[in-house]
């Protein structure tokens, strides 16, 4: 799973106008909660949330957050549960982040990337993709950031279900095993 490093800093001030001021000082407001502990209010550095933002947009990834509080330092594990951003500006006014543990399973969706040309394909058939993304559960530093399904060996008339994915070892289905992933097209002769 892809990992990130950020900093932020404990915030004294709470409030709409608190936040203003912030924002216009370059800084966005955060919150980090959890099973872990307390909701603590953050501050981050704007121009760095959002280079790091965009970094994992749309991917299985999470934070090592790095919190200052009056000169004592701690890393915190956690993945952004929320962003809210500006509709005019489009920049970043409020995150969220969930705390997590690296020694708990949890679920994820991870995307399927398919990679080669289907034996049934090159003698006329058809490619039908049903499925982009699966569920899976595991520890966090054990999910992947793609599965990668060989599509090369299907002929046509074959399918290839959730369970015929080949998951490493560490992390197991959640999907039905059942549901089609990918299948193709043609009578087979």
């Amino acid at each position: 799973m892809l990992q990130i490093d950020m900093t932020a800093r404990v915030r004294k001030t709470v409030g709409k106008g608190a936040a203003r001021t912030m924002r216009r000082a370059g800084n966005t407001p955060a919150i980090i909660y959890g099973p872990q502990g307390d909701p603590v209010s953050l501050e981050c550095n704007t121009k760095d949330l959002t280079l790091g933002l965009l970094s994992i947009h749309r991917k299985n990834a999470f934070i090592n957050l790095e919190i200052d509080e009056d000169g004592k330092k701690s890393v915190r594990h956690v993945i952004t549960r929320e962003i809210q951003t500006d509709p005019v500006q489009d920049t970043v006014l409020h995150a969220d982040f969930y705390e997590v543990s690296l020694d708990k399973p949890m679920v994820f969706q991870v995307p399927l990337k398919y990679v080669g040309k289907a034996k049934g394909v090159v003698l006329g058939g058809d490619m039908t993709i049903a499925k982009n993304k699966v569920s899976v559960t595991g520890k966090l530093l054990d999910i992947p950031d793609v599965i990668e399904v060989d599509v090369t060996p299907l002929d046509r008339g074959a399918t290839l279900t959730c369970k015929d994915l080949g998951l490493s070892a560490g992390i197991s289905l959640v999907s039905k095993g059942d549901t089609v992933c990918v299948s193709i097209s043609g009578a087979a002769e």
